[in-house]
C-alpha cells in the first residue's frame, strides 16, 4: 500500500525567504518576498510589486507555510484582501533577517549616508568637501541610530542636522538662473524663503531670478514649484 504526504490547504511552503512581519490586533502577520528586493521596492527603485512578493498572500507564519485565516484579517485589517494587506505590511512591516545580514545591511547603510552627506555639504571653513571617511567618524560621534528600514536619503538629513554639534559643516551651494512657467509673484515669495536672490527680470506673470541656492534648494524649486533651473 502506498503512503502519500498529506499537506493542509492553508499551508504553503517557500524557500529562500526574506520575511516581512507585522504585529497587529494581538496577533503576528507575515509576508513572503524575495532577498534584497524589500529595501528597492521602499526607496521606490523596484516598480513591479510580483519581482518583490514570492506570493501575495499574507500568513501568520511563513516558516510553517500557515495562511492567515480570513477572520483574522478581518479584525486586524478590516478586509480579507490579501493583495492589499501585503502591501501595507510590505511597507509599514518588520523586514526579519540574520544578525550577519543586519550587520553587513547597516554598514552598506551607513556609507551610504555618508556618501550622500559628503556629496551634499562642505566644510564650512575651508569650504571643501568632507572625505567619506571622516563623515562616518562624525556620525558615530553624533550617537545617531542607523534605521535599516528607512532609505538612506532620508536618514542623510537628519544626520545634517546632528553632524553641526560636532563638525563645521554647511550645505553645498550653487548660482542658478531660475525661470518661472507662471505664477511668478507666488514663486517669488517662496524663493525669498530658501534663496539669496542676486537680480530678478519681469515679464507679465514670468520671473527670471539668479540666485544662491543650496542642493536641496534646487531640487525643491525644480520639482515642487515646476520651475527651470540652470546651474552656473
Amino acid at each position: 500500500m502506498s503512503s502519500k504526504i498529506f499537506t493542509p490547504t492553508n499551508q504553503i511552503r517557500l524557500t529562500n525567504v526574506a520575511v516581512v512581519r507585522m504585529k497587529k490586533a494581538g496577533k503576528r502577520f507575515e509576508i513572503a518576498c524575495y532577498r534584497n528586493k524589500v529595501v528597492s521596492w521602499r526607496e521606490k527603485l523596484e516598480k513591479d510589486i510580483d519581482e518583490v512578493l514570492q506570493t501575495h498572500t499574507v500568513f501568520l507564519n511563513v516558516s510553517k507555510g500557515q495562511v492567515a485565516k480570513k477572520e483574522d484579517l478581518v479584525t486586524a485589517f478590516g478586509h480579507d484582501d490579501h493583495a492589499e494587506i501585503c502591501k501595507k505590511i510590505l511597507a509599514e512591516g518588520e523586514l526579519q533577517i540574520s544578525d550577519k545580514e543586519r550587520q553587513v545591511h547597516l554598514e552598506s547603510l551607513k556609507k551610504e549616508i555618508a556618501t550622500i552627506v559628503a556629496d551634499k555639504c562642505l566644510n564650512s571653513d575651508t569650504k571643501r568637501p568632507y572625505p567619506i571617511s571622516i563623515i562616518e567618524k562624525a556620525i558615530k560621534e553624533t550617537g545617531y541610530s542607523l534605521k535599516p528600514n528607512r532609505n538612506a536619503k532620508q536618514q542623510a538629513l537628519e544626520v545634517i542636522k546632528l553632524l553641526k554639534d560636532v563638525l563645521p559643516i554647511q550645505r553645498a551651494q550653487m548660482r542658478i538662473r531660475v525661470v518661472t512657467p507662471s505664477g511668478g509673484k507666488l514663486i517669488k515669495n517662496r524663493l525669498s524663503q530658501i534663496s539669496v536672490t542676486e537680480s530678478e527680470e519681469y515679464d507679465d506673470d514670468k520671473i527670471t531670478a539668479v540666485g544662491i541656492l543650496n542642493i536641496l534648494g534646487c531640487f525643491y524649486v525644480h520639482l515642487l514649484l515646476g520651475c527651470i533651473c540652470n546651474v552656473f
